[in-house]
């Protein structure tokens, strides 16, 4: 489910900084659009706040929810069934499907409720895709770190990591579907993250010199909100210059502005 907050502040870092805050959220897991730039007015006359709206998603609880509490009435009446003998006796060799999960937890002993449940799902999705791969996670400060491991995984990245991105957003859906507080979960492979993170650093850097250069804004080429995120906290400090998004997903955008009295 989609929501969003607006807020405003003194320019459009300092609005984006108090929706992260109130939101509790950080900025790859949301989208920012200017609604309205900051104007300084004259020695301080005539002044406006900048206005900013973030959007964010939240796990949709009530429909999974509901499936469930339906389909309890249909198991109750199942043994009023008097001519259902028969297939009552096969519900038992239904036994075997816990038992395709008891080795994942097994795999790695130390594991939590939630690492486990990432291995589960990855495994099976993998498994789906056809890809020899395996799932390696560990637990930081601030996230469940997965790193895919196996040969030749070229087509679980995808083309600029399409497919690690689709990866990852599913496996982030069914941990934190119906969960009280979210949980973030980074995948990746062969250090893809790593390269594409410090290409995207260059370009944001080089687009930034040629912005303070010319005094003109650039928009770069359309990109997830993880890879926005990086071009964000790269260029934060950058003098001259500041940055914001523009468009809907999936063509969403980030601008490089020309900010003189940006320090």
């Amino acid at each position: 489910m989609l929501k969003y907050i607006e807020v405003t502040g003194k320019n459009e870092d300092d609005a984006i900084r108090k929706g992260l805050v109130q939101l509790g959220m950080d900025r790859d897991d949301v989208s920012v659009e200017v609604l309205e730039r900051a104007k300084t007015g004259f020695l301080g006359i005539g002044s406006t706040p900048a206005k900013i709206k973030i959007s964010y998603e939240v796990p949709d609880e009530p429909a999974p929810v509901a499936e469930e509490s339906k389909a309890a009435p249909a198991v109750t009446e199942a043994p009023k069934a008097p001519a259902a003998p028969a297939p009552k006796a096969e519900e038992p060799k239904a036994a075997p499907a816990p038992k395709t999960q008891a080795p994942a937890p097994a795999a790695g002993e130390e594991e939590d409720e939630v690492a486990q449940a990432i291995r589960a799902f990855l495994t099976g999705l993998l498994a789906h895709m056809g890809a020899q791969a395996a799932p390696s996670i560990t637990r930081t400060a601030e996230a469940y770190e997965v790193v895919l491991e196996g040969d030749n995984l070229g087509s679980l990245i995808g083309r600029r990591g399409e497919t690690l991105d689709a990866i990852q957003q599913l496996t982030s859906y069914s941990v934190n579907r119906g969960r009280a507080h979210r949980v973030r979960v980074h995948v990746d492979a062969e250090h893809y993250r790593a390269r594409r993170q410090e290409s995207l650093e260059r370009l944001g850097r080089k687009v930034a010199g040629k912005v303070v250069k010319y005094r003109r804004n650039v928009t770069l080429e359309p990109m997830n909100a993880y890879e926005r995120h990086i071009i964000h906290a790269a260029l934060q400090d950058y003098a001259g210059v500041t940055t914001f998004s523009t468009g809907v997903e999936p063509n969403r955008r980030i601008v490089v502005a020309y900010a003189p009295d940006q320090r």
